[in-house]
């Protein structure tokens, strides 16, 4: 990766770590019970799958990331394997998918405010607004510094943790499996599962965040394996736990219209006080989730610009080495899909944004599992290492059918959309040396 710039390794185990389970645990955990609510008992199924392809992805890239630490991720793995013109369609997909994510996880956020502040609930200027207003401010303390990012990220992931796991636990004793009936609309158990393992999968996304500002992280070819395997594995047992539990509490037909399923099941269990709580929880995790996609959407345009794929405005950072040019733009997309949507109501907001934003990351996936395999050199040694790549890669497809037509058809036109930009870098820019 050519940056020209010494690193400052701010990032350790700790931070790296808060970094990968602080991505995964927001928005996901807070609102998928609402979304899932229709599947019942299949989405058990849907989470069963997604956990196995996600820590089959997640050893991908602790793989990769220990051969080759560099920043970049998913882009980097797939440029030094394929070439330029396969890391710049990586690139540009991976890049609007973190826009996708900090614009799902920013109505998140405010979704879990509507317990607080009720009006936002009713007035869907008022839940926009509120959602573009946390992403700016974000983009704020961003731009101020990394290790203040990561730093607001390791506290915000202690702070929302414990309370939740309470819920979940103390749950269990109300849990009622009768609550956990499909809805006829579902269709098939096939098509049932199949949609739940994409919309679970969404949960995953950001389980390579530790891979992306591999300049920052301290010891880079241990650290970051190490944060990404146990960062996948914490989410994975905390979402099956904590989901599975609200699903158990809340009727279905209650659960589907919840802005804040877990703020409902809290109030059930123990009243309105405790409902309060929770929300305010969700929203902390929220607002931390977004915090580290935002930093990811810097790092990760900075790192493609540096190889000329990406405009060089983006290469550029400020005094404190943040990529204000790259987080700026970054933040402007997310804010442009919250306010395309904004009109949807803030459960199916989420619920388009995650699709996209799921959609543009599994594709990476699939590339970085075969990056791995070419990678292991394909000895025999490496036999079980290509056979997890490949239960990667065939998850990661299979999800990718899961995220709908629509979705599919929508999002082959925006990577096509892409190949301009390409041959304009190409044209524009020097070559790799």
């Amino acid at each position: 990766m050519q940056t020209g710039i010494e690193p400052r390794r701010s990032l350790g185990l700790a931070m790296t770590t808060s970094l990968v389970v602080g991505n995964m645990v927001g928005s996901g955990v807070f609102l998928l019970p609402a979304v899932l609510a229709m599947y019942g008992s299949y989405s058990l199924w849907g989470w069963m799958f997604s956990t196995v392809g996600a820590l089959a992805l997640a050893w991908v890239f602790s793989d990769l990331s220990r051969r080759s630490p560099q920043e970049g991720g998913p882009y980097a793995y797939s440029r030094d394997a394929f070439g330029d013109f396969a890391g710049f369609l990586i690139a540009w997909m991976y890049w609007i998918s973190i826009a996708a994510a900090v614009a799902a996880i920013s109505v998140a956020f405010t979704s879990y405010l509507v317990p607080l502040i009720p009006a936002i609930g009713t007035h869907r200027f008022a839940a926009a607004g509120g959602a573009v207003l946390a992403s700016w401010l974000l983009t704020g303390v961003n731009i101020w510094g990394i290790r203040t990012a990561g730093r607001l990220q390791l506290v915000t992931v202690i702070l929302k943790l414990s309370p939740l796991l309470a819920l979940a636990l103390f749950g269990s004793f109300y849990f009622n499996p009768h609550l956990l009936a499909s809805s006829e609309s579902v269709g098939s158990p096939f098509k049932a599962i199949d949609a739940c393992t994409a919309l679970t999968m969404w949960a995953f996304l950001g389980l390579e965040c530790g891979t992306i500002p591999a300049d920052h992280v301290k010891d880079p070819n241990r650290t970051i394996p190490r944060a990404t395997l146990l960062g996948t594995t914490v989410a994975a047992v905390f979402y099956v736990v904590c989901t599975t539990a609200v699903m158990g509490i809340i009727p279905a037909q209650t659960l589907a219209h919840s802005n804040a399923p877990f703020a409902d099941a809290a109030r059930l269990l123990w009243g309105n006080w405790a409902g309060y709580l929770i929300a305010l929880t969700g929203a902390i995790s929220c607002f931390g989730a977004l915090n580290g996609w935002i930093l990811m959407s810097g790092q990760f345009a900075q790192a493609v610009a540096r190889d000329n794929l990406f405009p060089k405005l983006f290469a550029g950072e400020l005094r404190r080495g943040t990529p204000a040019s790259a987080l700026v733009f970054s933040s402007a997309i997310g804010t442009a899909l919250i306010v395309m949507n904004y009109n949807s109501g803030l459960v199916q907001t989420f619920k388009i944004v995650i699709l996209i934003a799921t959609l543009f990351t599994l594709v990476p996936y699939m590339l970085c599992s075969m990056a791995q395999i070419l990678s292991s050199g394909g000895t025999r040694r490496n036999a079980r290492g290509i056979g997890l790549s490949l239960l990667a890669f065939v998850f990661a497809l299979w999800a990718t059918a899961g995220t709908g037509k629509d979705c599919l058809y929508w999002g082959t036109l925006v990577i096509l959309a892409g190949i301009p930009v390409y041959v304009w870098q190409k044209r524009s820019q020097p070559a790799r040396t």
